[in-house]
């Protein structure tokens, strides 16, 4: 019985005056199950980093947006493990130039190893990914098994160049960037990996933001100095990288129709939105029209934004689009779309209507009554409350540290916003879902996964110039019941990425779910696909359907359970 329908029966029924009916009401709502609830363990795992912005009075654009984050199980010991990028130092020469210092402990990344028991420890030497040196300026983070040895790789994104660490299998990893031809340059901020052309390994996407670099840096601002809009700058293309299976990859962008599409882009994300098999792309753009990539299958992209109706917002308005995921939070087996922005340009919801074709629900929703003054960046739909409904989560703050002085109602710091799907309706329920929903942060990146493996999703959030929370979930403690798929590709990507699950209940309720680390901004995701089951206590029948288009039913498997599911040898025609 939910706490809310309860107490609404109560309070109607006090006409009656009675006592007794008081103290039943009182004693039931004291007994509801309790809400969801994330704690922060970041000083209990032994988690010692901390972001470093390197804030100058210049007011460079770069400080603003790092914190990338990845949840990766790098030694395939069943534990989801924690890489952390950090920014740098910046340091202005006599001539005005800038030189980014990797040198010291204060700029290095940090990978922590989960022990299992809800330490973890710092690896990150013996690892070889802590950055020591590289000259450049820290973003995002993809992770992604691009060799199919079995072991997850990390792909770093940099103002500058970019590094490609491939896991040797043994504890380390190595950069092979130069080898792999993935180094990128300009500002990058986003990626992830994918199939786009369905051969079994896994390609890279690279998101970057703007023409921007130190010398053409702006002073914005008259009476108060403010990072410049990007508006001031101009627009350049992502970056698509098509996997030889070599080890080596080659520059797809122009060819693809990818790279003729310009952007100020910061997020992206994966999913096949219209269901014919292969994976699509969906961009967060900066003040400039959002992009969706289709894929035509056949090598070639074309940007169906403006057509899809996911472009602009239902008044024809840009807006600063940054974080991004791409899943189906109303149940009917299409992946929507929401896009995370700014203070009064409201988060972007756009409902997936079938036949290539979006709307805009953010007001339906009630998305824009709840995110009117808010300004978000890492997020996601996922079953918070295993009820059956993919919840959103949402790490904010405002890009502008001094943004208060221009409009005193939009604050610069702000709490992570939580937020409850009921049948396609979201309601706020941060307050009490723990203290951190009550912290001031600058909130960036967003990682999602079971961290320690118990059913329901943890979060690692982090914030600008400060350290990681944490978010230990208690939800496999309710009385709602789970599952959860490990996939596995043979003729696909090891990773399956790009696989697709759909699920039935015993009550016909239906679920779907996709394979892919990527979404959110700046950070990887745990591959593994969750679902709430609410009060059911089985799946009544799955079905997996794998990039090759080789696909598994099952039927009758019961919930509470991390399942691997292995692609079958004989692939469809």
């Amino acid at each position: 019985m939910q706490t809310g329908f309860l107490l609404y029966t109560c309070s109607h029924s006090m006409f009656l005056r009675s006592w007794t009916l008081i103290a039943v009401c009182v004693a039931a709502a004291s007994a509801a199950e309790p809400a969801v609830l994330f704690e922060d363990h970041r000083e209990r795992a032994g988690i010692d980093f901390a972001h470093q912005a390197s804030r100058t009075n210049e007011k460079f654009l770069i400080e603003t947006m790092g914190g990338g984050v990845g949840l990766l199980d790098y030694d395939a010991d069943g534990l989801l493990d924690i890489f952390l990028l950090n920014g740098g130092g910046l340091n202005i020469q006599e001539d005005k130039s800038v030189k980014v210092d990797r040198s010291g402990p204060k700029y290095l990344n940090k990978l922590y190893r989960n022990q299992g028991d809800g330490s973890f420890r710092d690896v990150t030497e013996k690892a070889g990914v802590s950055g020591e040196g590289h000259t450049g300026y820290g973003m995002g983070v993809a992770a992604g098994d691009f060799d199919n040895d079995g072991f997850v790789d990390l792909y770093a994104t940099h103002f500058g160049p970019n590094v490609l660490y491939r896991n040797r299998g043994d504890g380390t990893f190595e950069d092979v960037t130069l080898k792999a031809g993935v180094a990128a340059g300009g500002w990058s901020v986003s990626a992830g990996f994918l199939d786009y052309d369905n051969d079994g390994d896994l390609d890279l996407f690279v998101v970057r933001y703007l023409d921007w670099d130190f010398s053409k840096n702006v002073r914005c601002g008259k009476e108060i100095q403010v990072y410049c809009s990007p508006k001031r700058f101009q627009p350049v293309s992502n970056l698509l990288y098509s996997n030889n299976g070599d080890g080596t990859f080659r520059n797809v962008s122009e060819s693809s129709g990818v790279g003729r599409v310009l952007g100020k882009s910061l997020g992206v994300a994966f999913n096949d939105y219209d269901g014919d098999g292969w994976t699509d792309i969906a961009v967060a753009n900066d003040s400039v029209a959002q992009i969706l990539f289709h894929n035509q299958g056949n090598g070639k992209f074309s940007n169906e934004a403006l057509v899809a109706g996911v472009a602009y917002n239902e008044d024809g308005g840009s807006y600063a689009g940054m974080g991004i995921d791409f899943n189906d939070y109303n149940n009917d087996g299409q992946p929507d779309l929401i896009i995370t922005n700014l203070a009064k340009e409201l988060y972007a919801l756009y409902r997936n209507d079938g036949g290539g074709f979006f709307s805009y629900q953010t007001r339906q929703s009630n998305l824009a009554r709840i995110t009117n003054f808010m300004s978000g960046w890492g997020t996601r739909f996922f079953d918070a409350d295993h009820d059956g409904w993919k919840d959103l989560f949402v790490a904010q703050s405002h890009v502008l540290d001094n943004v208060e002085q221009m409009d005193p109602s939009i604050p610069y710091v702000q709490p992570p916003l939580l937020l409850r799907n009921q049948d396609g309706k979201f309601t706020n329920i941060s307050k009490g879902a723990g203290g951190v929903f009550e912290q001031n942060l600058a909130g960036r990146g967003a990682a999602f996964g079971d961290l320690d493996n118990d059913g329901d999703i943890d979060i690692v959030m982090t914030a600008l110039d400060d350290q990681p929370r944490l978010l230990y979930s208690n939800s496999s403690r309710l009385s709602a019941n789970w599952i959860a798929f490990k996939v596995v590709g043979t003729a696909s990507n090891r990773d399956a990425q790009g696989a697709r699950l759909h699920i039935r209940t015993p009550s016909g309720r239906e679920q779907w779910g996709y394979v892919t680390t990527a979404g959110s901004y700046v950070s990887a995701n745990d591959a593994r696909v969750h679902f709430g089951l609410g009060g059911e206590k089985v799946i009544e029948w799955l079905e997996v359907r794998w990039p090759s288009g080789a696909t598994k039913t099952m039927r009758n498997i019961k919930g509470g359970q991390i399942l691997t599911l292995t692609e079958p040898e004989e692939t469809a025609p």
